[in-house]
């Protein structure tokens, strides 16, 4: 499967589908793209139209459709719900899964994800890298000290400087790690389905109205390439500008394009692939750990 992100922002279209392609309709033009090399189609501009064979042809090919509001950030998402064959058993095991098990695979998420933290510092040379690592061997069971909000205080503070503060809602960098963690999740939710779990139940988050809590788990690890790509974008670009189409084509490319790990390079949907999988083999207790490779 080759895996392609397919925006629609910048201009009106008619979608539909047609022998298996998804087809693009822009002004008098028209393009196509087979269903099965799509793995998300995220749609933004207000004046899209769909045939109902968009939704259960991309939902089939295994894609997610993800539609946003006028800020780019989504309000709703298309995912399958047969997309294993052994899929109520895996739901089943999620249900049952014990509070030491997903506590200690939490402890290993938020260790993999400071690591990460220190990583990115690491490469923009910033050497107080130094204090966020120090902080992965202080993470208990369950994190019940929460140090994954303090090593993330510390990390922000270090990218993006002093004043800088992870809110949603402020018209700065955070819009575009809003957009980019928006993709990750997609992705992410996608080799949840695909895995065979279901998305809601998570291992450590469980807010009632998160209907994603498991993609939302295992995307913590890596949502620091989202943060590298902004830091790299606002060091050259205003971080109030505009969230328009170059922007999002720099952070869609930056997170797209291949990742190596331990000699081998795979696309982020394949190594999420992987991470889902390794979830699967935890949770039926084949392994101790889930398989969070460094990318």
């Amino acid at each position: 499967m080759t895996d392609r992100i397919i925006e629609i922002a910048e201009q009106a279209a008619a979608l539909s589908v047609r022998h298996r392609q998804l087809v693009i309709r822009l002004g008098e033009g028209e393009t196509t793209a087979p269903l099965e090399e799509i793995a998300v189609l995220m749609v933004a501009h207000p004046r899209v139209s769909y045939t109902h064979s968009v939704f259960t042809g991309l939902t089939e090919a295994g894609g997610v459709c993800v539609l946003c509001g006028g800020d780019y950030l989504p309000l709703a998402m298309t995912m399958p719900v047969r997309a294993n064959c052994e899929q109520a058993e895996r739901f089943r095991l999620q249900a049952a899964a014990s509070l030491p098990l997903r506590k200690r695979t939490w402890r290993q998420i938020v260790r993999a994800k400071i690591r990460a933290q220190a990583r990115v510092l690491e490469a923009l040379g910033r050497e107080e890298a130094v204090m966020v690592r120090a902080l992965e061997k202080e993470v208990a069971s369950g994190d019940p000290a929460n140090v994954e909000a303090q090593a993330s205080r510390r990390y922000w503070r270090i990218l993006f400087g002093e004043r800088f503060r992870r809110d949603v809602q402020v018209p700065d960098q955070n819009r575009h790690l809003n957009y980019g963690y928006a993709v990750l999740r997609a992705v992410t939710a996608r080799a949840v389905c695909g895995a065979g779990l279901h998305p809601s139940f998570g291992l450590h988050h469980h807010n009632r109205y998160n209907a994603f809590a498991l993609a939302d788990d295992l995307m913590e690890p890596y949502r620091t390439l989202v943060d590298r790509a902004v830091a790299s974008w606002v060091k050259e670009n205003d971080p109030e500008g505009p969230l328009d189409q170059r922007t999002r084509r720099y952070l869609l490319g930056a997170l797209l394009r291949g990742r190596e790990w331990k000699g081998e390079e795979r696309s982020l949907f394949d190594w999420m692939g992987q991470v889902a999988g390794s979830a699967v083999e935890v949770l039926k207790r084949q392994r101790r750990e889930l398989f969070l490779p460094e990318l």
